[in-house]
């Protein structure tokens, strides 16, 4: 029987981890449980989630500041528990956003200048404070400027105008924790994968979940990422016997994955990522190549360092010269090393089938377009002209401070007793929610209990 050998121009890619001196040394990854990739990455900086005491914080370090990094350096620090989760802006470098323990998310500004060791700490532009328990994960739109996703472990996930501080719309109908979310292409659909073992896509301006499947079956987690700019999505879990599993979905017709790939048995959480450009997923540097609804495997990046985390450097900020198609930043225990993939080619002229026009930085719609229904594909540029690194554009929130939201402290036995009837309304009002909650897990057991007898 004669073999062939599938054509691909990404099939003899390589990884290749920076040497010491160009890494980030020294780090203090946060020790938190809490299911997340501990780092994300802009062309400017690389957001950490910093293990320290007395709260939470995370740490924004410049990508000049490789090496060993100082014990002084200043932090982000406003949380009062661990830090959770953090994600950078996609339409302005110096804005980050971060979520924690303590229930809240915050907005943050880079400084231009972050300064010397003894600079004192960062504080944020916005604080937003709509969640009632702990915030797993944030997430920016990938269209709309300043419209930020947020999942908590109250079950529920809010969109937020972050400009105006104002939330703009509530995601409800997970049984359990919420364990990842990916935007589709134009931003109108969220993917979810939650506790309960099932997938969700909704369409997040309606709060109408369109489609929902029984997903991996297994007790640890599970991500979703969304493939460009497909109707196709990918999920990363766990089978009840602890394999590690690869679905392929089709978002109009979840009714069975369309592929099902069995990784290994290991017990680390795969964490997909995917560039529209390459078509290439990756799965905990496992490569594979999309397409015609099937992934076919290009190769893999091995090191004797465990992975905790990882994140990839916006494609605009690579190095077309060397044929970069993607640069990772792997989180190892005290260290974030980059890893580089690179397309062997013999010519240096600029190789446009490695590299076809890309996401720009730059918004399709404002937050009102969009929360008022307007849809509109990303901005792309072409990375052959020359990427101009843009000066910083500040970031200013209409968000009420959190001094002018304090409850005026009653000093009349008039407002003593306009502050109790208050109380007394805020108490029966929770009584009422927890009533109603009590009524749909009652009725959820009886659905429950009638699936299982018939």
């Amino acid at each position: 029987m004669s073999r062939f050998v599938r054509s691909s121009k990404f099939r003899h890619v390589f990884g290749t981890a920076a040497k010491h001196d160009n890494c980030f040394d020294n780090v203090k990854i946060s020790a938190s449980a809490w299911d997340t990739n501990l780092v994300k990455v802009n062309p400017l900086f690389v957001s950490i989630n910093w293990n320290a005491g007395g709260g939470g914080a995370f740490a924004v370090i410049p990508h000049k500041n490789v090496g060993k990094i100082n014990d002084g350096i200043p932090l982000y620090r406003a949380h009062t528990a661990p830090v959770l989760d953090t994600d950078f802006a996609n339409f302005n470098d110096y804005v980050v956003a971060s979520c924690g323990e303590d229930s809240k998310v915050m907005i943050w500004s880079v400084p231009e200048e972050l300064g010397e060791p003894e600079s004192p700490d960062v504080e944020p532009v916005a604080k937003l404070n709509a969640h009632g328990r702990k915030v797993g994960h944030v997430l920016f739109h990938p269209v709309a400027d300043n419209v930020l996703a947020s999942s908590s472990a109250d079950l529920t996930i809010k969109l937020w105008d972050i400009e105006k501080g104002a939330g703009k719309q509530e995601l409800s109908g997970f049984l359990d924790f919420i364990q990842s979310m990916s935007w589709n292409w134009n931003g109108s659909l969220l993917a979810t994968t939650c506790r309960d073992k099932k997938l969700r896509i909704f369409d997040v301006r309606s709060n109408k979940v369109v489609q929902e499947a029984q997903s991996h079956q297994g007790v640890k987690g599970s991500r979703v990422a969304w493939l460009g700019d497909s109707e196709r999505i990918v999920t990363t879990g766990f089978s009840k016997m602890s394999d590690r599993q690869v679905y392929v979905w089709d978002s109009s017709k979840l009714e069975k994955p369309l592929k099902t790939m069995m990784l290994d048995t290991s017990s680390g959480i795969v964490m997909p990522f995917y560039d529209q450009d390459t078509k290439i997923f990756d799965g905990n540097i496992r490569y594979y190549e999309f397409e015609n609804d099937e992934l076919y495997s290009l190769s893999e990046y091995k090191s004797s360092e465990p992975q905790r985390g990882m994140a990839f450097m916006p494609k605009r900020a690579v190095n077309v010269n060397e044929c970069e198609i993607a640069r990772a930043y792997k989180v190892t225990s005290n260290c974030v090393e980059p890893i580089s993939f690179v397309v062997p080619r013999r010519s240096d002229a600029f190789q446009a089938d490695l590299f076809p026009p890309t996401l720009s930085g730059e918004p399709a719609l404002t937050a009102d377009e969009f929360f008022e229904g307007k849809n509109a594909n990303p901005k792309t540029i072409n990375l052959e002209d020359e990427v101009v690194v843009k000066d910083k554009k500040e970031f200013v929130s209409t968000a009420p401070k959190e001094e002018e939201k304090e409850e005026k402290v009653p000093k009349t036995e008039k407002e003593y007793q306009e502050a109790y009837h208050q109380l007394r309304q805020e108490n029966d009002d929770l009584r009422n929610q927890l009533a109603q909650r009590d009524v749909t897990i009652r009725a959820l057991t009886i659905q429950l209990e009638n699936l299982k007898s018939s």
